[in-house]
């Protein structure tokens, strides 16, 4: 019943990824991919993360998408953008299928390392979720995790500047 289960929410994310991009209007658009957040906090709740789940649901299906929404009504992006991307189409096909070739040749060819990391399921049950990935993200990856910071405050800046007619 988990397998079954599993590929259902599997063909909802693509179906619903798909539809992302296949969208005519930025807000149907952003609504799938709203339904594609919801899908991967499925994956994190049957991977027994329920942090990441909830982490999942109030950051990114949240706040992260209410920050595109407003971008996406501030833009107030029209016609125009329609008429202006409608060469992409075959381009992302081609990308696209160039990404599938990558994929299909590295599963092919690539080989599991074997290697075992440093953070065992006993580590998981005695400490938690939340202190390891609190512990990895004030340390190892603090500074990548500030540059994300940093970037997305410049695309907030720099949104609220395209918006502006008098600048």
């Amino acid at each position: 019943m988990a397998h079954l289960f599993f590929y259902l929410v599997a063909l909802v994310a693509v179906v619903s990824g798909f539809l992302v991009i296949k969208c005519k209007t930025p807000v149907n658009s952003a609504i799938a991919l709203v339904n594609t957040f919801f899908c991967l906090a499925i994956f994190y709740v049957m991977l027994e993360a329920p942090f990441m789940a909830a982490i999942q649901i109030m950051v990114y299906a949240g706040a992260i998408m209410v920050l595109i929404l407003f971008v996406i009504m501030l833009l107030n992006l029209g016609s125009e953008a329609r008429k202006r991307y409608t060469h992409g189409v075959a381009w992302g096909a081609a990308c696209g299928a160039l990404v599938l070739v990558q994929v299909l040749y590295f599963l092919n060819r690539g080989e599991a390392t074997g290697m075992k990391g440093e953070v065992t399921s006993d580590m998981i049950n005695t400490l938690g979720h939340t202190e390891l990935i609190g512990k990895a993200l004030f340390t190892q990856f603090l500074l990548p995790f500030e540059i994300t910071s940093i970037l997305l405050l410049v695309a907030i800046v720099g949104a609220v500047v395209l918006a502006k007619k008098d600048v």
